[in-house]
């Protein structure tokens, strides 16, 4: 498991208090939100403002590729790295 994507599970855990989950049982490409996880939109809002910590990233809330960065953490890794310098 790449150390971004290893990051971003635990951040999801933590910042959703979803302490019953381990990383490891997060599906990197699986839906985070609906099937897959099934995080709603207070979770999404939650979790924006806890990577945006972390990693200096914005993201506005009326930005139509949200539901994109969103998708899996895959995509989540892949936009902070596009964003980020130096994160692998």
């Amino acid at each position: 498991m790449e150390n971004l994507e290893l990051e971003l599970k635990e951040l999801i855990i933590s910042t959703l208090q979803l302490e019953d989950l381990s990383p490891e049982e997060i599906d990197s490409s699986e839906a985070l939100f609906v099937s897959g996880l099934g995080l709603d939109s207070i979770d999404a809002l939650e979790l924006g403002v806890a990577i945006k910590k972390k990693y200096n990233v914005k993201m506005a809330a009326d930005d139509t590729e949200n539901h994109k960065h969103f998708a899996s953490v895959n995509a989540l890794a892949e936009f902070v790295r596009s964003n980020v310098q130096g994160v692998n």
